[in-house]
């Protein structure tokens, strides 16, 4: 794997991989993004075989414009009102597809298409120096912790990928909202950042969220399993006892090992340390021969509940 500053000449690089149908680890203000080119078969083949992913788990588009996803996806009214408001941003739209150079295999050949234009200047200005959408799950391989920083993924994907443009660490921390307009009542697929009182306050209606994955797998984020550290998590613990490895909210109690989301119990700082800080316990937990990662109970307000929602698919079975 190359690592890439950025800088005007760093970006044009990372755009010339991604024309040789090379893959690039980039950032956006969620998460590291697995870049291939969305026109290029051959690039989302070799995106689903490193990432392991199952092939009807469908990939979100990157643009650089609203413009932009208007090429590839028909939004409707409640489509263009999110847009309105949270583009550019952690805001991942799923709408009916038109037809497009987008390869089939990044949208697992659905009619819908998940469309996402990042708030990351980076990621935008690699869109528009491709001059094409960018195919991207978040960098990790299917099932496994995400990576909000370039160190993680140098750790988990050197030797998978061709090139790392680093943009230091993730802003926000936990992936885009996704919500589906492609239904008559739309809804969301996976929590984020912008909550679901956020999201029902801009439509003016109440949209639903169900945790359980649908039939067919309309977005990221939809599997039950997912997000899952190699150590066993157990959740909602109050107790550590000395030995534990412990992930607190609110002050670290004192001579337990670990590290605490939020001393303040902020939970957009939780949100953003959550992935990290699940990276950091992970190799402590290997270092000690597997001990479990005992997590604190975290409200599910607001962007709480995104937090939760990642935890109970880290630990389902």
């Amino acid at each position: 794997m190359k690592i890439i500053e950025n800088s005007i000449e760093g970006i044009k690089e990372a755009a010339e991989i991604l024309t040789s149908n090379g893959i690039v680890a980039f950032p956006t203000e969620t998460v590291y993004g697995l870049g291939a080119n969305a026109f290029s078969k051959e690039a989302v083949t070799k995106l689903y075989e490193i990432k392991r992913r199952p092939s009807f788990n469908p990939l979100i588009i990157h643009v650089s414009s609203y413009d932009m996803a208007k090429e590839y996806g028909i939004f409707n009214y409640t489509a263009e009102k999110l847009v309105k408001k949270y583009w550019p941003g952690p805001l991942t739209i799923i709408v009916k597809k038109k037809k497009s150079k987008v390869v089939e295999a990044a949208t697992a050949k659905l009619e819908t298409i998940a469309l996402r234009c990042p708030r990351n200047i980076i990621a935008r200005k690699l869109i528009r120096e491709l001059e094409k959408p960018i195919a991207a799950p978040s960098a990790n391989k299917s099932g496994k912790l995400t990576c909000t920083s370039p160190g993680d993924v140098f750790a988990k994907l050197n030797n998978s990928i061709d090139a790392l443009l680093n943009g230091g660490d993730a802003e926000l921390g936990l992936e885009s909202t996704v919500v589906d307009c492609s239904v008559e009542k739309p809804c969301i697929h996976r929590l984020g950042n912008i909550t679901l009182d956020e999201i029902s306050s801009c439509l003016e209606y109440k949209i639903a969220f169900s945790l359980q994955s649908e039939k067919q797998i309309k977005s990221p984020g939809q599997l039950l399993k997912h997000y899952s550290p190699d150590a066993k998590l157990l959740l909602n613990q109050n107790k550590p006892n000395r030995g534990d490895i412990f992930l607190s909210f609110g002050p670290h109690p004192k001579e337990i090992d670990g590290l605490t989301l939020t001393e303040s119990k902020n939970l957009e700082e939780a949100a953003k340390n959550l992935f990290t800080f699940l990276h950091i316990l992970d190799r402590m937990s290997e270092a000690k021969g597997g001990v479990p990662i005992k997590v604190a109970p975290i409200p599910s307000i607001g962007v709480g509940a995104a937090i939760n929602d990642r935890l109970l698919r880290a630990v389902a079975k």
